[in-house]
């Protein structure tokens, strides 16, 4: 890629062997049928990656040091993609970090070996390096990678460069200084079980001057900024086939509405778009929303 990428994106990437389900999804001592298997990057980042070179907007991508088995894919899968791979990391003696996702409609269950590798003790992913992030004009940071998130951060912070940022608590630095940070149920149900979602916003807000969007699944979502009153935003309704990758896209959808000087209505609207647009097929890699089919969803 011989210009600067628009977007930085930081975090995981990985190798996804996914399973739908043709009837239903597993129960015990039963059998199960596969209708569709594939293995394609995933990964907040990678599928971020994907989302976003499908809209038409050029990416570079770190993170997560890539393996002898995931390499080869992910190396064929962005060859002729707006997404540069030139700060990967590939390693030549690891077969790589992968997940294994069950798959049946709204129902998934993703495995793999994460608490393991986090337990560790040992770093499987880049540092930062400024350089990449000169120039682009929007990032997008996952939460998982400790000092190296939170220099990412700094590093954008410092070039005054908006950042994306998903699951991050109220008091964690990563929020405090985020463009955006969107919430997860599973975030909320972990961190504020004791707290209702407009509890929870009320938190986030009081505790930055970016925008908080809290998402509910099929539920209502609450966003807002320091200040103001929390709005609320209903998802658009689709047929779901899938939502293996809904919330990383929504994040895309976060990063491409900064990059365009959306609103943060107008953002909430797009991005919720692109997510319903992503759950409606499988698998998301080889269908990713494209803009024409995301504009025509924010009309209806």
């Amino acid at each position: 890629m011989d210009q600067q990428p628009e977007i930085y994106l930081f975090g995981q990437i990985l190798g996804t062997h996914s399973f739908l389900l043709r009837d239903g999804f597993l129960q015990p001592d039963e059998y199960a049928e596969i209708a569709e298997k594939y293995f394609l990057p995933g990964g907040e980042t990678g599928t971020a990656a994907t989302v976003l070179d499908s809209l038409g907007v050029s990416v570079r991508m770190d993170g997560t040091w890539i393996g002898t088995e995931v390499a080869p894919m992910l190396k064929a899968f962005y060859a002729k993609k707006k997404v540069d791979l030139s700060r990967i990391h590939f390693m030549k003696d690891d077969p790589g970090v992968m997940d294994y996702v069950v798959i049946a409609g709204l129902v998934r269950s993703p495995m793999g070996r994460f608490q393991t590798l986090f337990s560790s003790g040992k770093r499987w992913w880049n540092a930062p390096v400024e350089a990449d992030i000169v120039g682009c004009k929007v990032a997008a940071i996952d939460p998982f990678f400790g000092e190296e998130t939170l220099e990412a951060a700094r590093i954008c912070r410092k070039l005054g460069i908006p950042y994306v940022t998903i699951d991050s608590p109220h008091d964690s630095e990563l929020h405090r200084g985020a463009a955006v940070n969107v919430v997860s149920k599973e975030c909320t149900s972990v961190h504020y079980a004791d707290r209702s979602p407009e509890e929870i916003l009320e938190l986030m807000q009081a505790e930055s001057e970016g925008l908080t969007i809290i998402t509910q699944g099929a539920g209502d979502m609450l966003y807002g900024r320091r200040g103001e009153k929390g709005h609320r935003m209903k998802p658009f309704s689709v047929e779901v086939k899938s939502t293996l990758g809904a919330g990383d896209t929504f994040k895309a959808g976060c990063a491409y509405a900064l990059l365009h000087g959306m609103s943060d209505d107008e953002l909430v609207r797009f991005t919720s778009a692109c997510s319903a647009v992503a759950i409606s097929r499988f698998p998301l890699p080889l269908h990713p929303p494209t803009l024409p089919e995301v504009l025509n969803l924010t009309k209806s």
